[in-house]
């Protein structure tokens, strides 16, 4: 029997750790799928190269935005957990 994927090979350390960490953040994972999803629809559909440059321009504010809030989110959550552990008072429940 032929292999179906001959070209797929074994995932390295790095890709792993790239799954790993996307799998941590949804939201990134969409949008770097969205821009692989352009990057392969030239292949296809022709589309003027303006078109294609508006798209990833979107994309990449959306990544931008995505990356921010996910970060802003954890930096908000270290902040409030060293605040307790300073002053367990401040938990406020």
């Amino acid at each position: 029997m032929k292999d179906k994927h001959p070209h797929q090979a074994k995932l390295t350390n790095q890709e792993l750790q790239l799954v790993e960490q996307l799998r941590k953040h949804p939201q990134l994972l969409e949008r770097f799928r969205s821009i692989l999803e352009i990057s392969d629809s030239a292949e296809g559909t022709i589309k003027k190269a303006d078109e294609i440059e508006a798209l990833l321009i979107e994309e990449m504010r959306r990544l931008g935005n995505a990356t921010m809030t996910s970060w802003a989110s954890r930096a908000e959550q270290t902040l409030a957990e060293e605040l307790a552990q300073k002053n367990p008072s401040a938990g406020g429940t």
